[in-house]
C-alpha cells in the first residue's frame, strides 16, 4: 500500500510539473488581467503610473448605463447578433448536410469553406473593403450591370450591419460547417434506414432524426456563435475606421471599450464597460444552458 501511494504522489506530482507552464500562463496572461480589470472598474480617482488608488465607488458603472454611445453599441450589437447568429447557424447547417451526402469533390468544397476562418480577418476585410468600394468596388460593378446606381456601401448607415453580418458569417461559417459535419457522422446510420423502410419523407427525417440527434451539436454552436457575435470587433475596426473611430451605425460594445480606453485614456470607464458585457453575455448564455437541458438529446 505504501508503494501504491508513493507512485500515486509521484505521478500526481509530475502531472502537476507537466501542467505548471501552461498554468503560469493561464494566471498571468488570463486569469489576472480579468481580476484586475474587474477591481480596476470601481477605481474612480488613481494614478496611471503609480497604481495608488484614491477613491472607489460605482460611478463608472453609473457613467457607463447612462452613455448614450453605450446605449447606441448596445443596440448595434443586438441587432448584429440577431442578424448574424441564426443566419450563421441556418447557413453552416445547409452546407453540412449537402457535404455530409457525399457529393462529388467533396474535400474540395470542404477545404474551400474552411479557408476564411484560417485567413486573417484583417486581410480579409481588406479585401470586402475593396468590394464595397463606394467608387470602383466590384459590388458597384455589379450593381451597374444590372441597370443600378453607385451605393455608398461603407459609408452609407442602413448598409452598415447587414454588411457586418455577411462579412461575419461568410467567415465564421467554415468552422461551423465541419462541426455540423461531426455531429452528421456520429449519427447511426441505422436510423435513418429504419426511417426509409417506413416510407418517412427527407423532411420528416430531418425533423425527426437528424434534428433532435444533432441538438447538443447546434446546443454548442449556437452558445460558441453568441458570445463571438457579441465580441464582434475586428470586422468594425478594418473595415469602418476612420481614424476617429468607426460610423455610429458601426459602434459595437466591444469598439465601445476600445474607444474609452485606447483613444480617451478612460481605463475604469473601459473596465466597467467590460465587465457590463461581460454580465450581458453571462445572461444570455445561462438562458441557452436553460434552454438546453430541455431541449437537447444526448
Amino acid at each position: 500500500m505504501k508503494k501504491i501511494d508513493k507512485l500515486r504522489k509521484s505521478n500526481t506530482f509530475k502531472g502537476l510539473l507537466y501542467i505548471f507552464p501552461a498554468t503560469l500562463i493561464l494566471i498571468v496572461f488570463k486569469i489576472y488581467p480579468i481580476i484586475k480589470s474587474f477591481t480596476m472598474s470601481f477605481y474612480t480617482d488613481f494614478d496611471y503610473l503609480s497604481g495608488e488608488v484614491y477613491k472607489r465607488g460605482l460611478d463608472n458603472f453609473q457613467y457607463v448605463l447612462r452613455d448614450p454611445d453605450f446605449y447606441l453599441a448596445l443596440k448595434n450589437t443586438f441587432y448584429f447578433v440577431l442578424g448574424a447568429v441564426p443566419l450563421s447557424i441556418i447557413l453552416s447547417l445547409g452546407f453540412a448536410l449537402l457535404l455530409n451526402s457525399n457529393i462529388k469533390l467533396n474535400s474540395f468544397f470542404r477545404s474551400i469553406y474552411f479557408l476564411p476562418f484560417v485567413t486573417s480577418t484583417a486581410a480579409l476585410a481588406i479585401i470586402w473593403r475593396w468590394i464595397f468600394n463606394g467608387d470602383y468596388g466590384l459590388a458597384n460593378y455589379m450593381v451597374l450591370l444590372l441597370g443600378g446606381k453607385k451605393i455608398k456601401w461603407l459609408t452609407d448607415p442602413s448598409f452598415t450591419i447587414p454588411i457586418l453580418v455577411l462579412f461575419n458569417v461568410w467567415k465564421g461559417m467554415g468552422y461551423k460547417i465541419i462541426i455540423f459535419l461531426a455531429g452528421l457522422q456520429n449519427i447511426d446510420k441505422k436510423y435513418y434506414l429504419s426511417a426509409k423502410i417506413d416510407g418517412a419523407s427527407k423532411w420528416n427525417i430531418f425533423t425527426n432524426i437528424t434534428l433532435p440527434l444533432l441538438s447538443p451539436t447546434l446546443f454548442f454552436v449556437s452558445i460558441t456563435s453568441v458570445i463571438g457575435a457579441f465580441k464582434i470587433f475586428d470586422e468594425v475596426f478594418v473595415l469602418y475606421n476612420t481614424g476617429t473611430g468607426p460610423l455610429k451605425s458601426g459602434l459595437t460594445i466591444v469598439y465601445y471599450i476600445f474607444n474609452k480606453f485606447y483613444r480617451h485614456w478612460q481605463f475604469s470607464i473601459s473596465a466597467a464597460a467590460a465587465f457590463v458585457l461581460f454580465i450581458i453575455i453571462l445572461i444570455f448564455t445561462l438562458i441557452q444552458l436553460k434552454i438546453g437541458k430541455t431541449k437537447s438529446n444526448y
